[in-house]
């Protein structure tokens, strides 16, 4: 089962991977029963979390049966609820691109929030377009989220000017990324273009670069300031434990 559960992950299109999640998730908890481990965003306990990742950067115990979600879902849910005014800010515009199941339909139901997603393919997603030519007005959003999408876009410093310039004055952005803390410098080759050498080299096999200890200075090219938030600095050990962080992640925000 575990052979056939990591087959399907990385073998299937990313919008059916999303539609069967849908009905995973109804009895997926139910095998899972349990005290060990808890997601703060939907607040279930389990024994443990599901894997998930390529062959190269496959992950055990990392997602949430219920809501599907991740390391990075839940250090970024957390940042919001106990370091950002996300909940109780009035009339907050947001922008959530490549939108995550685990978030959408909890933002949706934010009355503080008038809500927009958008993704090039996602069927869950309420607009379609190519980030490097985003079509909307500039200095329309208080907050953007866009994460896990520069590994995947050929030119991830236009697409971060595009998201600076539909944010408005003193507004802020997660935008989080693979990223490999034992490299100095963003890995690229143009050259690998087979998916079982980017998979090697840059972790999936639809990703186009491995971002190193530099990538904030990407979102400061861009024109953003970037603030570090170190999980490390905020969570205990038993609490990384417990909500299965990723040891070491550090989460960026970009402000205007």
């Amino acid at each position: 089962m575990k052979k056939i559960y990591k087959y399907l992950l990385n073998t299937l299109p990313r919008p059916l991977l999303i539609r069967l999640s849908y009905i995973f998730k109804t009895f997926a908890p139910i095998l899972y029963r349990g005290n060990n481990v808890e997601c703060p965003v939907c607040e279930k306990k389990f024994s443990k979390f599901l894997s998930y990742g390529s062959n190269v950067a496959h992950r055990e115990n990392v997602l949430c049966p219920y809501d599907l979600t991740l390391e990075r879902h839940r250090l970024m849910y957390l940042y919001l609820k106990q370091e950002s005014n996300f909940f109780t800010a009035e009339n907050l515009s947001v922008l959530h691109m490549a939108p995550e199941q685990c978030f959408i339909d909890r933002f949706k139901k934010q009355k503080n929030l008038t809500y927009l997603t958008a993704d090039i393919e996602s069927p869950i997603a309420d607009l379609h377009f190519d980030l490097h030519e985003i079509p909307l007005e500039d200095n329309r959003f208080d907050v953007v989220f866009c994460n896990h999408v520069m590994e995947h876009v050929e030119n991830p410093l236009q697409c971060m000017k595009e998201l600076y310039r539909v944010m408005k004055k003193g507004g802020w952005a997660l935008m989080q990324v693979p990223q490999d803390f034992n490299i100095d410098l963003t890995y690229e080759d143009a050259s690998i273009t087979s998916p079982k050498e980017r998979e090697k080299h840059f972790w999936q096999k639809d990703h186009l670069r491995l971002f190193g200890k530099d990538y904030p200075q990407w979102l400061e090219k861009a024109g953003f300031t970037v603030d570090e938030f170190d999980l490390n600095k905020h969570f205990d050990k038993n609490e990384i434990n417990r909500f299965r962080l990723l040891q070491g992640e550090i989460l960026y925000i970009a402000k205007k």
